[in-house]
């Protein structure tokens, strides 16, 4: 159904960002969507409004009728059997989001933190003081945010990350709640609410700290990575050391 690939197609962009989706950038890179039919327009706008209420501010989407269709050259056909990192895509194997025991699989905090924007207290989460070898997921999706190798001690009670597995995993929006002024960090493919970036970590690194509820994650044992179908992230981590503080 046309709302449902809405929904998807906003998991997979960055609604706010202008002729720019994660390294392309150029007007040919303006997200649109395009609709051959008037009698689809309340859908999409009915979809508009709902994705603009949650965000909190005015999309960078544009809503034409379609003039122009091309067929991309044959290069990009089938463009992830030839390029299996490839990204701005909705990967398949990650699709388990709409099922109705979702609070039962998940647990109830996890629920209410992807879901609700919740927010688990200080030094109570499970990965806090956790530094073992191997990727963090999406709880709701199994999609990989965060390695090990870029998790680090920042005393503030949450798990810390200098950076998330790569610059698609992660979408970042204004977050006006409680009375400041904060960038929300959501998975794009679930879009589930995993914490907030901040400009206070580690210079050496970038200077990002990404604050991140460990009821929002999933830990991957660099062990079991592949046999869990996430060998394709193992050379990330084959000179890390078993143990970081």
């Amino acid at each position: 159904p046309l709302e449902k690939l809405l929904d998807y197609y906003f998991m997979v962009i960055d609604p706010l960002s202008v002729n720019r989706q994660g390294n392309d950038v150029g007007v040919q890179y303006r997200t649109g969507v395009y609709y051959t039919d008037d009698a689809q327009l309340p859908t999409i706008r009915a979809v508009f409004e709902r994705e603009q209420k949650k965000i909190g501010a005015p999309l960078a989407v544009a809503v034409e009728p379609l003039k122009n269709f091309f067929s991309a050259e044959e290069y990009h056909q089938k463009y992830l059997d030839k390029h299996p990192n490839g990204y701005c895509h909705i990967p398949h194997r990650y699709f388990s989001l709409a099922a109705d025991d979702l609070r039962q699989r998940i647990g109830d905090l996890a629920y209410e933190v992807t879901q609700h924007a919740a927010t688990e207290p200080a030094f109570t989460g499970k990965y806090d003081d956790f530094f073992e070898k191997g990727i963090y997921v999406d709880v709701v999706s199994g999609e990989p945010l965060f390695a090990s190798r870029d998790k680090y001690n920042s005393s503030c009670g949450w798990p810390a990350f200098t950076k998330p597995i790569n610059e698609s995993a992660v979408k970042e929006r204004l977050d006006l709640s409680h009375f400041m002024i904060r960038k929300e960090v959501r998975s794009s493919t679930a879009d589930s609410h995993l914490g907030h970036v901040f400009t206070d970590g580690p210079k050496a690194s970038g200077g990002l700290r990404y604050c991140i509820n460990s009821a929002a994650l999933r830990f991957v044992p660099y062990g079991e990575m592949a046999a869990q179908g996430y060998g394709e992230y193992l050379p990330l981590l084959d000179n890390e050391n078993n143990e970081r503080g």
